[in-house]
């Protein structure tokens, strides 16, 4: 029988063992970055982002200086995007802007940290929840749009920024109607001077967007609420102006809680 203290001894060097007989091994170790990267492409297009991601990074460190190594960061920021890890794939986009701004890539990593904070399908399924499309999170879609408008900016002629126009578009009028839709919560619960307020909001920030012929119908029954006939004349001359053909004109609505942009 063993002494108590080469026992202790014993017990410690075999606990030792089945730790090191546990340790994961890198079954990477042996390849070369081109299957790195071919295995990387195949986790990601099977949608397996979880191991494509472990992949990229490993492909980081072994290429890093090339091209490669570049490519890597993009595709890692990708997989972050479609796994809906939106701060990892801002961060990693980030970084790839700041390490790499002579990128012949660069106009896409723009496109790529746009297309992150845009999330347009509360547009596409709205009818199904019923939800205004302007109660999302606003910060998400304003650096959306600063994105795409440093993309439009720098590489006018990128082969995304027709598309990123496009979001830019949808952007604005996202925002537009987030105040309007601001506007017309406080006019409903009788807040008329804050209705009033939000509506000059979207007045004045915004142009040639759908929402404002909301705003001044808000203007319009805000100041007649208020008993303020002459504010409430010449904002319905504004909207007679600019808008002959308002259904709000023409009498088909007699309250201020449908949204431009709903056709239902």
């Amino acid at each position: 029988m063993l002494p108590a203290k080469l026992s202790c001894v014993a017990a410690v060097l075999a606990l030792s063992l089945v730790g090191c007989s546990s340790t994961k091994t890198d079954t990477t170790a042996n390849w070369s970055p081109n299957r790195i990267y071919s295995e990387a492409k195949d986790e990601l297009n099977s949608g397996a982002y979880d191991k494509a991601i472990p992949l990229f990074e490993k492909l980081e460190g072994r290429a890093a200086g090339t091209p490669l190594a570049q490519q890597a960061q993009l595709e890692k920021a990708y997989a972050h995007y479609k796994a809906g890890d939106q701060a990892q794939a801002v961060a990693t986009l980030d970084r790839f802007i700041k390490l790499h701004p002579a990128s012949p890539a660069l106009d896409y990593a723009l496109y790529l940290k746009g297309l992150v904070n845009f999330n347009d399908n509360l547009g596409l399924f709205s009818f199904i929840a019923r939800q205004d499309l302007s109660e999302r999170d606003q910060k998400a879609a304003k650096e959306s749009f600063e994105a795409f408008k440093d993309l439009v900016a720098r590489f006018p002629e990128s082969r995304y920024t027709p598309d990123a126009r496009s979001r830019m578009t949808y952007i604005v009028n996202s925002l537009a109607q987030y105040e309007v839709h601001v506007a017309r919560y406080y006019y409903n619960r009788g807040a008329y001077v804050a209705a009033v307020n939000r509506a000059q909001t979207a007045l004045a920030d915004y142009q040639d967007v759908p929402a404002l012929e909301e705003a001044l119908f808000i203007l319009v029954r805000s100041y007649d609420a208020l008993g303020m006939p002459q504010l409430r004349d010449d904002s319905r001359r504004v909207l007679e102006k600019n808008y002959p053909q308002s259904r709000y004109l023409a009498g088909r609505t007699g309250d201020v809680t449908r949204p431009w942009w709903k056709v239902w």
